[in-house]
C-alpha cells in the first residue's frame, strides 16, 4: 500500500516578473484568481491530500504571505525565510530539508493550478509514487489541452511513465505541472546555495529513476495578467 505524503514543500519565493505589474505591490503567490490567491488554490489541494505541513519559502513581499498564513490549520503551514537569500528553486527546498522530514514530500510551484478529473491528481501522484524506482515523480501536463501555455514541451514520455527531456529545437508531448513527490534523499549531494531544481530532475534521469504521470483534467499555466483571465474563465466553465 503506498504511503502518501503527509509534508510538502510550496515554491513562493520568486520575483514574479512577467506578472507585472500585478506583482508591483505583491507576491505572485498572493494575485487572486477566482476570488483567492494562488497560494490558498495550492493550500487547499494540499488539505484534500491530508497533507499535514506545508513549507512554504518566502523572499519578495515576504510579509504578505507570513500574515496570510498565520492561523492556517489545514494543512499547518511553516515559513522558510530567505528574505535575505537568493536559493533558486533547489536551494529553497534544501535549506527546507529539516523542515520537511525523512520521508518523499509533496512539491508544489505556488502558482501552478489545475482542474481534476475524477480523482485528485495528489492522490494518484502518492498512489503511483514507488520509492524502488523512483527519487521522483513529476505531474505532466499535456501540452495540447493546457490553459495559457505554448511553449515547446519539457519531456517525452514513455509507457512505463519514464521521461526523456526535450532536446533543443524538439518539440515534446509534456509539460511539467509544477506538483511533484521527491525523495529527500536525492539531496544528499545537492550543492550549497542558489541552484535550480532541474539540476536534480536531470541527475534523477540520468540514473532513470526520473518518472511522470499524465495529470487528469485541466493545467492552467498561470504567468501573465491574460492567463489570470484565462484560469478564471476554465474555472467558472468546469463548476457550471
Amino acid at each position: 500500500m503506498p504511503i502518501r505524503p503527509t509534508s510538502a514543500m510550496v515554491l513562493a519565493a520568486g520575483l514574479g516578473t512577467r506578472m507585472r505589474p500585478l506583482t508591483d505591490t505583491m507576491p505572485k503567490p498572493m494575485v487572486p484568481v477566482a476570488g483567492k490567491p494562488l497560494l490558498d488554490h495550492v493550500l487547499d489541494r494540499l488539505a484534500e491530500a491530508d497533507v499535514a505541513t506545508a513549507v512554504v519559502n518566502v523572499h519578495y513581499l515576504p510579509d504578505q504571505i507570513v500574515r496570510h498564513v498565520e492561523g492556517r490549520a489545514r494543512p499547518h503551514v511553516v515559513i522558510s525565510d530567505e528574505r535575505d537569500t537568493v536559493l533558486g528553486t533547489g536551494g529553497g527546498v534544501v535549506k527546507a530539508l529539516p523542515l520537511l522530514g525523512d520521508a518523499p514530500f509533496y512539491h508544489l510551484n505556488a502558482d501552478t493550478m489545475w482542474i481534476d478529473g475524477v480523482r485528485p491528481n495528489l492522490l494518484r501522484l502518492a498512489d503511483t509514487f514507488d520509492p524502488a524506482r523512483m527519487d521522483i515523480l513529476l505531474l505532466m501536463a499535456p501540452t495540447a489541452h493546457s490553459i495559457g501555455y505554448s511553449g515547446s514541451g519539457d519531456y517525452a514520455m514513455l509507457t512505463d511513465g519514464s521521461l526523456r527531456r526535450r532536446k533543443e529545437h524538439e518539440v515534446v508531448p509534456f509539460v511539467y505541472a509544477g506538483a511533484a513527490i521527491l525523495s529527500p534523499a536525492i539531496f544528499k549531494d545537492a550543492p550549497a546555495g542558489e541552484f535550480s531544481l532541474t539540476r536534480m530532475f536531470d541527475i534523477a534521469n540520468e540514473q532513470s529513476r526520473l518518472f511522470g504521470l499524465r495529470l487528469d483534467g485541466t493545467w492552467m499555466h498561470v504567468g501573465t495578467p491574460d492567463a489570470v483571465q484565462a484560469a478564471e474563465a476554465a474555472l467558472l466553465a468546469s463548476a457550471a
